[in-house]
């Protein structure tokens, strides 16, 4: 509606959007956060877990609302999208920029319950919204390097453990449990030093789902593929504030996950560890083939 304004000003006006909306949101979300701490009551938990939902869908509403008033972004959504708001789903996608959160919430929110990331340690330094991570009860992975871990092998098995410990959380409520399972964002540099295989993709990490798996198998409904193409080329986090971001392509798989895949422990199951690794390796093989045809149908 508003794109007609400079950039700079768009660009300006989404940060105040984005930063006012965080702070309105957070003092709520701090209130219930301290109350879930000096009443661990179940009735009180589970009161807090409903109004921490409404928090968390009230933010990315919100952010919601901005980015259509500053923007004029074509959104080219393809797939099944029938999902159910009471189940548990694990979700994941290809990274390339920041802007895929902003995207995967923008397309999930009140779709399914609020998505849940795995996010780096180092994130929780971020001002404010660090602690909303925190507080919303974000995973927070500290990864080690292999040099490391040779001298510290006492680390190894630490992010395991964070996830189980995050997972059983979710037990008991439906939850969005969303992994970037290439790990960090797609750029020429990390392809190349990965000598990845595939043309659009880095390598995945089979690891943070099959963790996801072996937590809480039973309870994910299944899974949810997507998919993010943007033909303009790979946006900074600017481009969107500003109202620059032209289209976005999205392609969503719902797939069932595999019975065998259930109740097996990767880190101790070297058959079930390289069967699922071969799993996400052909899921990766085709979503880099739908990527080839995305920048072919939307050059």
């Amino acid at each position: 509606m508003l794109h007609f304004l400079p950039a700079p000003l768009l660009g300006l006006l989404g940060s105040l959007s984005l930063a006012l909306n965080t702070l309105f949101w957070c003092w709520p979300l701090f209130a219930v956060t301290l109350l879930r701490i000096v009443l661990p009551l179940p009735l009180v938990q589970r009161a807090c877990d409903q109004l921490m939902i409404f928090i968390q869908e009230g933010w990315i509403g919100c952010n919601k609302a901005w980015m259509n008033l500053l923007g004029k972004t074509r959104w080219h959504i393809e797939g099944n999208q029938s999902f159910d708001y009471e189940h548990s789903y694990l979700v994941t996608s290809n990274h390339q920029s920041w802007v895929d959160i902003l995207v995967l919430q923008y397309l999930l929110n009140r779709r399914i319950r609020p998505l849940k990331f795995f996010l780096k340690q180092e994130l929780i330094w971020v001002p404010v919204i660090g602690l909303c991570w925190w507080a919303l009860g974000f995973p927070f992975m500290k990864r080690y390097s292999k040099e490391y871990l040779a001298k510290h092998p006492e680390k190894k098995g630490k992010d395991l453990q964070t996830t189980r410990r995050t997972c059983a959380k979710f037990r008991h409520n439906p939850v969005g449990i969303f992994n970037f399972v290439e790990g960090t964002r797609f750029t020429p540099a990390k392809h190349q030093e990965q000598q990845s295989p595939y043309r659009y993709l880095l390598k995945p990490k089979a690891g943070g789902l099959a963790f996801v798996l072996d937590a809480m198998g039973e309870q994910l409904h299944g899974m949810i593929n997507v998919t993010l193409h943007y033909p303009q080329g790979s946006p900074g986090f600017w481009t969107l504030l500003s109202g620059q971001l032209d289209q976005v392509v999205v392609v969503v798989e719902q797939l069932e996950i595999p019975a065998r895949f259930i109740g097996r422990t990767y880190d101790q199951d070297e058959a079930y560890r390289k069967d699922f690794q071969q799993w996400v390796n052909a899921l990766w093989q085709t979503k880099d083939g739908l990527l080839e045809h995305l920048h072919q149908q939307h050059p």
